[in-house]
C-alpha cells in the first residue's frame, strides 16, 4: 500500500521520546515534573458556575467562527491590551492555538509562489506544529537558528534572498517557547518590513504574552497598526491556556485581515471543531476579566525571583524575560540535554525536557542540543524544590 511521504521525516514527538528515555529508570527522589507547559495554578472559581448555568448549550451546534458575544469580548481585550481596533470580521475563535496555527498554514499558504515551491520560515528550536503545518501544504520548512548569537530570536533577515523571495509564511513566537525571549517593537517592525519586501505573511504565536516580569510584551497587531501595515499581512494567535490557567478549555483566537480570516472560517466550516457554547461563555468571561490574570502573573514573578536566586552564578543562566520556561545550558561536564535529563531523573527525580527535542538538525547542528527546558508551572514550593535539586545536581 502506498504511504504518504510528507510526514515521513517527522521525528518522534517530544514527550513519547522523553518517556522512552526516562521510564526504564527509577527516579532518584520524589518525582517533580518540569517537562510540559501545562499550568498548575488554580483557574478562576467562576468557571464551573458558568458551565453549569449554560449547560443547555451543549445541546446545540456552536457558531463556527465564535459566538458574537465571545468575539466582542476578544475585540475589547485587544483594544485594551494593544490599543488597536479589531472588528469581529477579523477574528475567529479557536479550539486551542495549535489548531489555529496548523489551519492557518492550510488556509493561507499558496501551493506555489512565483511558480516555485514556497518556503515557510520557522525559528529553531520551535513549537512543533509550525513544521507540521508547512509540511501539510507541501511547502519547504526553513529552520532558522534562534541561539545566543541571535539573541534567542530567529534572524530571518540573514537568510538568502532566494529563500526569502519564496517565503509564503513566517512563524514567530514571542515571548519565545522555549527561551522566554521577547521580541521588541523594533524586532517586530523589522520583521514586518522584511515581510513587505519579500511578500510573505507573519503568523505571530503570542500565547505567552500575559506572563512577564514587569513590562507587557509588545504584540504584532500594535506594531503593524503603528506602521500602517496591511492587516492581511499579520495574524496573531492567543490562548487562555496560559493566561487563565485553562489548558483543558481549548480556547484561543486568531486576529488578522478580514480576507484571510474568511478563508480560515471557510476551512473551519468543512473540517474544523468549534468550541462548545458553554465553553465559549467561559472564554467570553475570561477575556473580559483581568483580576485573575494579574494574580496569576504575580505567582510567576515570584518563581522568576526564586530561579534568579537559586541559579545565581550558574554558568550561562539567563533570567527569562517572560513565559514560564527556563532555557538552561548544560555544563560541558554533563554532556548534552539528553544526558542532563537522564542524570536529573536518575539522581534527583526531577523530570525536564532535552532541548534537542524542540529543535531540528540543520547541517549537523541542533541548536537545542546543549540545553534543557524547565517548565516552572507547578506550585511555588514544588517549583523551588525542583529548581534547587536541579541546580545542585548539575553543579556537582
Amino acid at each position: 500500500m502506498i504511504q504518504p511521504e510528507r510526514f515521513s521525516n517527522l521525528p518522534e514527538y517530544a514527550f513519547p521520546r522523553l518517556r522512552r528515555l526516562l521510564d526504564a529508570h527509577e527516579p532518584g527522589g520524589e518525582p517533580v515534573d518540569m517537562t510540559i507547559g501545562e499550568p498548575k495554578h488554580p483557574f478562576p472559581d467562576w468557571v464551573p458556575r458558568i458551565i453549569a448555568e449554560t449547560a443547555s448549550g451543549f445541546g446545540r451546534y456552536p457558531p463556527n467562527e465564535g459566538a458574537p458575544e465571545l468575539l466582542a469580548a476578544i475585540s475589547g481585550w485587544i483594544g485594551r491590551r494593544y490599543g488597536v481596533e479589531v472588528p469581529p470580521d477579523r477574528l475567529m475563535a479557536l479550539n486551542g492555538t495549535r489548531e489555529g496555527l496548523f489551519n492557518a498554514a492550510l488556509a493561507l499558504c499558496p501551493e506555489a509562489k512565483d511558480g516555485v515551491r514556497p518556503t515557510v520560515l520557522l525559528p529553531n528550536p520551535f513549537y512543533q506544529v509550525y513544521a507540521v503545518g508547512a509540511l501539510a501544504v507541501g511547502a519547504e520548512p526553513v529552520y532558522v537558528p534562534a541561539t545566543e548569537a541571535t539573541g534567542f530570536l530567529p534572524d530571518f533577515g540573514a537568510l538568502p534572498r532566494e529563500v526569502l523571495d519564496r517565503a509564503a509564511l513566517a512563524f514567530l513566537c514571542s515571548p519565545a517557547n522555549p527561551q522566554g525571549t521577547v521580541a521588541s517593537r523594533d524586532d517586530l517592525a523589522r520583521l514586518l518590513a522584511l515581510a513587505e519586501r519579500h511578500d510573505f505573511l507573519v503568523l505571530a504565536d503570542e500565547c505567552y504574552c500575559e506572563i512577564y516580569r514587569d513590562t507587557p510584551p509588545p504584540g504584532i497587531l500594535e506594531v503593524a497598526d503603528a506602521a500602517g501595515a496591511d492587516p492581511e499581512r499579520v495574524y496573531a494567535f492567543h490562548s487562555l491556556s496560559k493566561r487563565s490557567n485553562l489548558p483543558g478549555l481549548r480556547s484561543g483566537f486568531v486576529a488578522g485581515g478580514a480576507r484571510g480570516i474568511a478563508r480560515m472560517r471557510q476551512l473551519r466550516s468543512y473540517a474544523g471543531a468549534p468550541l462548545p457554547l458553554p465553553l465559549q461563555r467561559v472564554a467570553e468571561r475570561a477575556w473580559s476579566d483581568e483580576a485573575h490574570v494579574e494574580a496569576n502573573r504575580a505567582l510567576y514573578v515570584r518563581k522568576y525571583e526564586a530561579a534568579d536566586r537559586i541559579f545565581a552564578g550558574f554558568p550561562g543562566y539567563r533570567p527569562p524575560q517572560a513565559g514560564f520556561f527556563l532555557w538552561l545550558p548544560v555544563p560541558p561536564t554533563v554532556g548534552d540535554g539528553e544526558a542532563a535529563a537522564l542524570k536529573l531523573w536518575r539522581e534527583t527525580g526531577v523530570r525536564v525536557l532535552p532541548g534537542a527535542y524542540l529543535g531540528r538538525d540543520v547541517g549537523g547542528d541542533n541548536p537545542g542540543r546543549g540545553y534543557i527546558r524547565v517548565a516552572m508551572v507547578a506550585p511555588e514550593t514544588d517549583t523551588e524544590r525542583g529548581l534547587t535539586r536541579l541546580r545542585r545536581c548539575l553543579s556537582e
